[in-house]
């Protein structure tokens, strides 16, 4: 496989592989014991949060809170906010550059993925 060249190439290959290894966790892993966050759930969610976070920033539009879902949603939640962090990108006026929030997010992604 090809290793990624742009800045949104690694954002999409790292949400696609972070998103995967989350949804094969079983609940019991999701839901256990994982410092410094409380649960691997939780780690997720966090990392949900601050992608969102990103795209309202990107967008010029206010923070929201991410809503806790079931620990079987993380992946998810993950996979949606990645995917509008993306759109929001996408969207950004020509000549913005907006890759070192992308690789932030992405190296965001990478850091989870490796400690789940």
């Amino acid at each position: 496989m090809d290793e990624p060249r742009t800045p949104v190439e690694r954002l999409e290959a790292d949400l696609r592989r972070t998103v995967d290894r989350l949804r094969t966790l079983g609940l019991a892993r999701l839901g256990a014991t994982f410092a410094p966050e409380p649960t691997r759930a939780d780690a997720a969610r966090d990392v949900a949060q601050r992608l969102a976070d990103l795209a309202a920033d990107l967008h010029g539009a206010p923070r929201r809170t991410v809503p806790r879902l079931a620990d079987a949603a993380v992946g998810d939640q993950v996979a949606v906010c990645g995917h509008d962090l993306l759109a929001a990108v996408a969207a950004l006026p020509a000549g913005r550059d907006a890759d070192a929030d992308v690789l932030a997010a992405a190296d965001l992604l990478l850091d989870l993925r490796r400690r789940v």
